[in-house]
């Protein structure tokens, strides 16, 4: 599979600062491209990235993708992307905690951790910038304990789906199966990490940042 820039590996990346993620493109699938987190609609030619700055798009609610006045509706229908990861972070809510805690959410392989895909979206800014978002559904059962204040979830696919995801011919009813029954069937598991991921003067891009941590002791 052709890689046209060279890949670095991270541990935490935040999406603030509009980081590139590597997508699989609906109409070139066997390529992966850096894609820059934080959608810009293409029509948006004047400064698409002050829109990216105004907007924050780094995620797109499968709720509104269809909706006729949102910028996604062409992009689900013909701009489909994988994007590629082996791990997430949510934001999880202790009793007696006013502050949130990041846990680390993974697909345990060999004492290691799995490749996955997001189901996204993308849009070509100009022949050389892409831009992409993860489309987050709402949260399943195991989910709903993790994110459990928003109750959401990114939508992984299940493997056997991802070829399907990237088919052109796919039409709304079948786009609208897989947003809903696609999420996979794959074992994840979550631990706590420390609250410095939330931190923007400290380094979080470092193998420390997805050790678990001792989760908080409380009175309920």
């Amino acid at each position: 599979m052709a890689v046209p820039l060279l890949f670095e590996p991270y541990y935490h990346i935040a999406a603030y600062t509009f980081p590139n993620l590597f997508i699989i493109k609906q109409n070139e699938p066997d390529t992966i491209f850096p894609a820059s987190w934080g959608f810009m609609p293409e029509h948006i030619k004047a400064d698409p990235y002050h829109y990216r700055r105004r907007w924050k798009r780094w995620n797109a609610r499968v709720e509104k993708l269809f909706d006729h006045d949102s910028v996604y509706p062409d992009y689900i229908r013909n701009k489909r992307c994988l994007i590629l990861a082996d791990g997430f972070f949510e934001p999880h809510y202790y009793p007696g905690e006013k502050r949130a805690y990041p846990f680390y959410c993974y697909q345990p392989e060999n004492g290691g951790r799995k490749l996955f895909s997001f189901a996204g979206m993308y849009s070509e800014i100009d022949d050389e910038v892409l831009s992409c978002t993860i489309i987050t559904t709402k949260a399943n059962a195991q989910f709903s304990e993790i994110h459990n204040r928003a109750k959401r979830m990114p939508l992984v696919l299940e493997p056997t789906f991802e070829n399907e995801w990237l088919k052109q011919e796919i039409n709304d009813t079948g786009l609208k199966e897989l947003l809903k029954h696609g999420f996979t069937k794959e074992e994840f598991k979550a631990h706590p990490v420390s609250r410095n991921l939330f931190k923007k003067d400290i380094d979080t891009n470092t193998p420390a940042i997805v050790e678990p941590i001792e989760p908080p002791l409380t009175l309920f």
